[in-house]
């Protein structure tokens, strides 16, 4: 059907890429999950009033996540490619796009953390803390689980936007979606190419918002 509509696009090269941009996404989406829980809760912690008060480790902290917030993901990419490759042993292919996502990704989500417990209403924390609760406590108990929602709706925000990072990852040879628009539509001039690519990369932000939506839903429980 879709070879009848668009004679160019072979199925398996594209099916082929919407699989890498998948890998690359949920890998990239797991990593971002746990260094941005990381990130989100040193800030806080080590936030003026936080059960870690320190401005040294809230400075250092507060400093990695805006610069690297603040670097555009193509050239943070080029620049990571030292360190990807002793890490991954390759730059190219879904496998070496990895670590440039999670670390483009990671101080975003950080932030969105960040927010979600601010949020958290004061009496909640005064009273695990009067109940006598250790920090470790707080953290899992009070801290992530009353903070869920928003870090559900966060962690929906920041996977598509790695999806947006995956196709400009695909550009410099990293494959999926965004490499065969790029390589096999536009330098061919077969905009049918970029056209499918795109409505798939649609469909799949579609799919990511709609989990995200309603697992979050789920979790509220105002």
């Amino acid at each position: 059907m879709l070879e009848n509509l668009f004679p160019n696009v072979k199925v398996e090269d594209l099916i082929t890429a919407t699989n890498e941009t998948m890998y690359m996404t949920l890998v990239s989406l797991l990593g971002t999950l746990i260094f941005g829980i990381l990130l989100g809760l040193t800030l806080y912690l080590s936030s003026p009033g936080g059960l870690w008060q320190n401005k040294v480790i809230n400075g250092i902290t507060a400093s990695i996540v805006n610069v690297f917030r603040a670097i555009p993901f193509i050239i943070l990419i080029l620049l990571l490619f030292p360190f990807t490759d002793f890490l991954m042993g390759t730059i190219r292919g879904p496998k070496g796009a990895i670590p440039a996502l999670i670390i483009g990704a990671a101080p975003f989500y950080g932030r969105l953390v960040e927010i979600a417990l601010k949020e958290i209403d004061k009496g909640v924390l005064e009273a695990a803390k009067a109940m006598g609760a250790k920090t470790s406590t707080i953290i899992f108990k009070v801290l992530l689980k009353e903070s869920m929602p928003a870090l559900v709706s966060g962690l929906t925000v920041t996977a598509i936007a790695l999806i947006g990072y995956t196709a400009v990852a695909g550009i410099i040879g990293a494959g999926g979606l965004g490499d065969f628009a790029y390589f096999y539509g536009f330098q061919r001039s077969d905009f049918d190419i970029v056209f499918v690519a795109t409505v798939l990369i649609v469909i799949i932000v579609f799919i990511f918002q709609f989990i995200g939506d309603f697992i979050s839903r789920k979790l509220d429980k105002r």
